[in-house]
């Protein structure tokens, strides 16, 4: 028996040393060197492995910034310190595209403010709701409010209030994963200093609009002459910020949207946290 043990772990040993001798073998005939300016760059990049720059994870970037194929700007999450460090490691120049951006869900139409089209008790989850009568409110354009943005933030940056979604700046770092899950296509990336949005992205007239919301934007276009030139755009029957050239949170007074659908990112949270939960309009 002790034999029989013994002529065992003789074989398993012998396996395991001729496998090892194996594997060494063909590392050093086929193996690829890794390039250290890969380490070093994956040491800066934060390890959120989040997709945001378009790539599988922090690894993958690494390799696409040492090949020259991106450029670290691309990383949502690093710091503009970080970047800076990449890329001295990199010899590149510092790129425009270290601007941080943050995801804002142009919709005002929670369950106070707009009307209620269908009972809906069915899987908690944006596109499916979306395809079982449109969902649950009556805007076919607004926010389902079943908090798959939400779930697909890795920061923990939205927030679903009285059924509509909300981004928190401070915790969105702008990687996009909530753009991509979003079946009514509500989220943008735009620049985290641009502070005003027209929380609202229906292309309807203003009176079928307002048939089922109380906070539409029905292109009266007082923003438009309150702003400055190019500051909004009009498409249509709505109005929409121009976020390459903002404009500053002194609109809204001179404005007077007369749906409070032009607002601050913080009175838009605001107003949100203070309404009531539940009620219809």
């Amino acid at each position: 028996m002790g034999s029989t043990i013994l002529l065992a772990t003789l074989i398993l040993a012998g396996a395991g040393l001729i496998l090892g001798l194996a594997i060494g073998i063909i590392y050093k005939l086929f193996g690829v060197p890794s390039d250290p300016k890969v380490e070093l760059v994956l040491e800066l990049l934060p390890g959120a492995n989040c997709g945001g720059c378009g790539k599988a994870g922090c690894a993958d970037f690494a390799r696409a910034l040492v090949a020259g194929e991106t450029t670290p700007g691309k990383c949502p999450v690093s710091s503009e310190e970080v970047m800076a460090q990449i890329a001295q490691v990199l010899g590149v120049e510092i790129d425009s595209l270290m601007k941080k951006k943050v995801a804002v869900i142009l919709c005002g139409g929670d369950t106070n403010q707009t009307k209620v089209q269908t009972l809906y008790n069915g899987v908690s989850d944006c596109i499916s709701a979306s395809l079982i009568a449109g969902g649950p409110k009556g805007c076919r354009y607004g926010c389902l409010g079943m908090g798959s943005c939400a779930r697909a933030c890795p920061f923990g940056a939205i927030e679903v209030i009285n059924g509509l979604a909300v981004v928190h700046n401070e915790l969105c770092v702008g990687c996009g994963k909530c753009v991509e899950t979003c079946p009514r296509h509500l989220i943008k990336l735009v620049p985290a200093d641009a502070k005003v949005h027209i929380y609202c992205s229906s292309p309807e007239k203003a009176p079928v609009k307002m048939k089922v919301c109380n906070v539409p934007c029905i292109a009266c276009r007082k923003c438009v002459k309150a702003g400055e030139e190019g500051q909004f755009t009009v498409q249509g029957f709505r109005v929409e910020v121009n976020y390459e050239n903002s404009p500053s949170p002194d609109v809204i007074e001179k404005a007077g949207c007369p749906k409070n659908c032009l607002l601050t990112t913080e009175k838009h949270l605001e107003i949100e946290r203070n309404e009531p939960a539940g009620v219809d309009a």
